[in-house]
């Protein structure tokens, strides 16, 4: 991967000169998408990485590395999406996997839905706030992991789902530097407790000195001879 790679032209030159194995066909999706998210910021703001560069520095790259930790089909749910940041990239890049879009604000989420229908893609969006798509009573099959990049600190992750167990098996938070501090809160107000954390990844962002982490939530196991 080139760390100072030139500017380009195109989608495929972006994700050849940072030296990123993406097949052809995936490729040519990703751009279908990517000129959709560019076509609607135009009306909503949904992104701020609006050249070729950054759309595979950091969308595209944060995308790869969470793919890496996701085995073959599992219900994966895109937390906050936004303009569709990881989960449609990762839909495009992971078509065995079942991925759905969460996003509050109704506006997006109308968005969301509309460049969905136009790509065909198999991905359902949800209108609504993840404690309410998590919740059982909402009869929404439980997700196997939840993703999220750049929706809230670790703490209000854990007060939106903590109430809903049965809806979620794991957590994959994209993080800056931060993280430790979001830790700490988290620990503070309690909301860690009967829960586990650790980083599952670490890597610079391209072209920047940036390091980003990825953490993992997800149940503690109960001690030998402990309460169960």
């Amino acid at each position: 991967m080139s760390e100072n790679a030139p500017p380009a032209g195109s989608l495929a030159e972006a994700v050849a000169a940072f030296g990123l194995d993406v097949p052809e066909p995936s490729v040519e999706l990703l751009d279908a998408y990517r000129e959709q998210l560019w076509s609607w910021n135009e009306k909503l703001n949904l992104t701020r990485h609006t050249t070729f560069e950054k759309f595979v520095a950091r969308d595209l790259f944060d995308t790869l590395q969470l793919s890496e930790l996701l085995p073959p089909g599992e219900r994966v749910l895109d937390v906050g999406s936004g303009g569709g940041v990881p989960g449609l990239p990762l839909a495009i890049l992971r078509p065995d996997l079942d991925v759905s879009l969460c996003e509050s604000v109704a506006k997006k989420a109308n968005v969301l839905a509309a460049v969905v229908e136009h790509l065909e893609l198999p991905v359902t969006v949800h209108a609504g706030r993840v404690e309410a798509v998590v919740d059982p009573r909402s009869e929404i099959a439980p997700f196997d992991t939840l993703v999220a990049r750049a929706v809230a600190p670790l703490w209000k992750f854990m007060r939106w789902l903590r109430p809903h167990p049965q809806g979620w098996g794991r957590l994959l938070l994209v993080k800056g530097p931060a993280w430790v501090e979001e830790r700490g809160e988290a620990r503070h107000r309690g909301l860690m407790k009967g829960y586990q954390l650790r980083r599952v990844a670490e890597y610079q962002t391209p072209s920047t000195d940036a390091v980003t982490t990825v953490l993992q939530v997800n149940r503690a196991e109960p001690k030998p001879g402990g309460p169960r």
